[in-house]
């Protein structure tokens, strides 16, 4: 039995999890999904000091209130510089990390840093609050705003992920144009201590490609 850490992109919540933890949990797994601070429906939580920092706090927190040991961290888009850090922060806790079309950070770099012009369009377009970067229109109703400071915080690390057993990545084919996460996937494609996968989908591969997933999970979990 494994147990799944599961962290979503930005302007979603855990439910964007709802289905894939459900497939872990019927084939004997724990997962448990998460909700960032100021985010979907912990938006109540927002102010303009949310920030990455905030967000690592919030999954160091839960990862230390689970039982379980040899965790495999699992990042959505954003959430990819969620697990880098708790991975780093708490080496002892963490057996494996897997990157679902998500960013890649290295110490010292934001989300701006790694994402492409067009990305970082959106992430000007702020709401109302000065301090929201807005949900697109065609995202989940649920999602909200998503706190700003933490796409343009940088990553503090002290390490460079060497310390798990397996670290994989899940790039999605299926952009409308070019992908944000190109950098990211670029930097891993041809590292041989990453298992790289390439998927027919689109950036929602919990939607797109759920059986894979399911598959990836479980081989980044097997010892």
């Amino acid at each position: 039995m494994s147990t799944f850490v599961l962290v979503p992109g930005a302007c979603h919540g855990a439910w964007c999890f709802d289905d894939l933890a459900d497939a872990l949990r019927a084939r004997g797994h724990r997962a448990h999904a998460y909700t960032l601070t100021g985010v979907a429906e912990r938006a109540h939580l927002a102010h303009a000091g949310v920030n990455l920092d905030t967000h690592i706090a919030d999954m160091c927190a839960a990862v230390a209130a689970l039982p379980d040991d040899e965790l495999v961290l699992v990042g959505h888009s954003y959430g990819g510089m969620v697990i880098t850090a708790v991975a780093d922060r708490m080496p002892d806790r963490v057996d494996a990390a897997v990157y679902l079309d998500a960013l890649v950070p290295r110490d010292g770099e934001s989300c701006w840093d790694l994402v492409n012009d067009a990305e970082r369009q959106w992430y000007l377009g702020v709401d109302d609050t000065g301090y929201g970067v807005p949900a697109l229109p065609f995202f989940d109703d649920r999602a909200s705003s998503h706190p700003l400071a933490s796409l343009l915080q940088r990553i503090t690390l002290t390490g460079d992920l060497s310390s798990l057993r397996r670290r994989d990545y899940v790039y999605a084919l299926r952009w409308p144009g070019e992908s944000p996460l190109r950098r990211s996937y670029e930097r891993v494609r041809d590292d041989p201590a990453w298992t790289v996968h390439e998927l027919d989908g689109a950036h929602n591969l919990m939607r797109d490609n759920p059986d894979d997933l399911v598959r990836i999970l479980l081989d980044a979990a097997a010892h």
